[in-house]
């Protein structure tokens, strides 16, 4: 979208947008490219980009999955420990079930449930009553900053998943989902 409305997007920028509502991040591309729209047209361009997301997720499979995820939530599930989905997007469950893995969340909390969008802790909070589960008792796993700090704002021990330097508000910071076992989760939900 950014190339289409003629200015360049960095990576930086992109690490912001993850995590933030629909129409904040509409509304940060344009501020970044000192873009000013009306209303319908912001509207608009939200439609727009909206459609090209759903087209994007209908084709997706399970070979799209992140490394080590599926493998995760089984040995979670087999452990006995209950797991749930906290995401901005309204169309998590299509996603997970997209790739496979719908079945492996206890609970899934979307954007269609919630009012606030990360760094906001709702998503989360509200996962963990939907589990019967105190904040404190849960670990979330996050890859963007608002996730991390919503995390944090929430009570809960948080798993970084990426660079360090971006996410060094969380707990613990990993590459990829693939360095977790139950044994690094217990470590960290027993720590101080």
């Amino acid at each position: 979208m950014a190339n289409e409305l003629g200015f360049n997007f960095t990576e930086a920028q992109n690490e912001k947008l993850k995590g933030v509502s629909r129409v904040r991040s509409l509304e940060l591309i344009l501020e970044w490219g000192g873009i000013e729209k009306s209303v319908a047209e912001q509207h608009e361009l939200a439609t727009r980009k909206n459609d090209w997301y759903v087209d994007m997720i209908n084709h997706m499979t399970p070979e799209e999955i992140l490394p080590g995820a599926k493998e995760l939530l089984e040995s979670l599930r087999s452990a006995g420990i209950k797991t749930a989905l906290g995401s901005a997007s309204k169309n998590a469950g299509v996603i997970l079930d997209k790739v496979g893995i719908l079945s492996l969340f206890d609970v899934v909390i979307d954007g269609n449930m919630v009012s606030a969008s990360k760094p906001d802790p709702e998503v989360f909070l509200k996962g963990a009553e939907a589990l019967g589960a105190a904040p404190e008792q849960c670990i979330v796993f996050e890859d963007a900053i608002a996730g991390v700090e919503a995390g944090k704002a929430g009570g809960m021990k948080v798993v970084g998943i990426g660079e360090k330097s971006v996410l060094n508000e969380a707990d613990l910071v990993v590459s990829g989902l693939q360095e977790i076992n139950i044994q690094t989760l217990t470590n960290l939900y027993n720590s101080k």
